[in-house]
């Protein structure tokens, strides 16, 4: 239990990168937050290239890593990736906005959700569990984008939150689905629905 508390504890350090755009002023603009994750994307396509292929085992991988994690992409690393691609689809229409929003989900909404529970059997979480999920992130997102984009958003983060599914034998991991279905989504509800 305490490996799974630190594991959320460090989801919720990604809320830095909103918060210090949101907050940084003139010295972090949206430039500056999508450098930050494109150093940090290379650092941890290193890393993982380093683990998976060279065996470089740290202690803190141990810690921080699943056991579904030992031989694929570890989540950390799918985490930075989905960051990274929701702030670089600013600059092809992503309002900044709904980025904003994305990343909360992922840094609060996910880790919210995995201390309630975790997924069963069939890799499918509690009804309840995806209710609180579906609540939080449509209240994450409410500030930045339409009422309407804020509940597909939701129900987006939600689904990719609650179903992991196996594709060739990888999971795919929450830490990039979050995120990138949930911008999507509520980009859609931008252009779609933008007076609701």
């Amino acid at each position: 239990m305490a490996d799974e508390v630190a594991r959320r504890l460090v989801h919720v350090t990604g809320s830095a990168v909103p918060l210090g755009y949101l907050f940084g002023g003139d010295l972090v603009g949206w430039r500056v937050v999508q450098l930050f994750l494109a150093v940090a994307l290379v650092l941890v396509v290193v890393l993982e290239f380093l683990r998976l292929s060279v065996g470089l085992d740290w202690a803190i991988y141990d810690r921080l890593t699943r056991e579904y994690e030992q031989d694929n992409p570890a989540g950390y690393a799918l985490y930075i990736v989905g960051m990274a691609a929701v702030a670089g689809a600013v600059d092809v229409g992503l309002p900044t906005d709904v980025a904003v929003a994305a990343m909360f989900m992922l840094a609060i909404g996910d880790p919210i959700s995995g201390l309630l529970g975790s997924a069963d059997a069939s890799n499918v979480k509690q009804a309840w569990v995806l209710l609180v999920m579906f609540g939080v992130c449509t209240l994450l997102a409410a500030p930045f984008v339409p009422t309407a984009a804020a509940v597909l958003g939701g129900v987006a983060a939600t689904f990719a939150d609650g179903v992991k599914p196996t594709v060739a034998g990888y999971v795919v991991d929450d830490n990039f689905s979050i995120p990138v279905f949930g911008a999507a989504a509520m980009w859609v509800g931008v252009v779609a629905v933008p007076g609701l």
